[in-house]
């Protein structure tokens, strides 16, 4: 399986937003610009509109770990619902890896990625390495009692639990499928409605 292995601190001046990335990302507010030679003098005139976009598309990709293949999917599957925008953020809220990193039982998204290919992961008391697992309301998902402690322990301050999670112990249960006033990733996903309606 491909990743995106480049320099993820690049991601976050990119896109001018904190993208969670295990990085120092204190550069996105001292370096407040693009990186790159051209960076600091910045693009004169108005940005098109593709390149808005791409930009929201590309910003998503990168904060649940996407490639664009399986990004595409989950575009092509929310079409059947009313609410194109919301119905992918739901797609992508709702990962395996999303949700364990919502539940603050990894630092970072990557982090949550690898927990559940390793095999650190259980749903419903079933050992799960699939990191796009589609988390169904109800599940109720466990992480390794080790690994935990070692998470609480480097992280020092507990994490703002989704209203959507109910945590319990080392084990956090779906209770809904997120709104989208729920959902607290800075995307706009009418931007990327538009860019793959073009």
């Amino acid at each position: 399986m491909a990743r995106y292995i480049g320099p993820k601190i690049k991601l976050s001046r990119r896109f001018g937003i904190k993208l969670g990335l295990r990085t120092n990302e204190e550069a996105v507010t001292k370096r407040p610009y693009k990186p790159g030679p051209h960076g600091p003098r910045g693009r004169r005139g108005r940005p098109k509109e593709y390149e808005l976009q791409l930009a929201e598309k590309q910003k998503a990709r990168f904060i649940y770990g996407v490639l664009e293949k399986q990004f595409r999917r989950y575009y092509e599957k929310a079409l059947k619902s009313e609410n194109v925008g919301l119905a992918l953020l739901q797609t992508l809220e709702t990962r395996l890896d999303t949700v364990v990193y919502r539940a603050g039982f990894a630092l970072t998204q990557q982090q949550a990625r690898q927990f559940v290919t390793h095999g650190h992961v259980q749903v419903n008391g079933q050992r799960l390495s699939i990191p796009s697992y589609a988390v169904q309301v109800g599940d109720s998902i466990t992480l390794d009692k080790n690994i935990l402690m070692k998470i609480e322990e480097s992280r020092g301050t507990a994490v703002d639990l989704p209203v959507w999670l109910r945590k319990e112990a080392r084990s956090v249960q779906m209770l809904e499928v997120p709104a989208r006033d729920q959902i607290t990733a800075l995307v706009d996903e009418q931007q990327i409605v538009s860019f793959y309606s073009r």
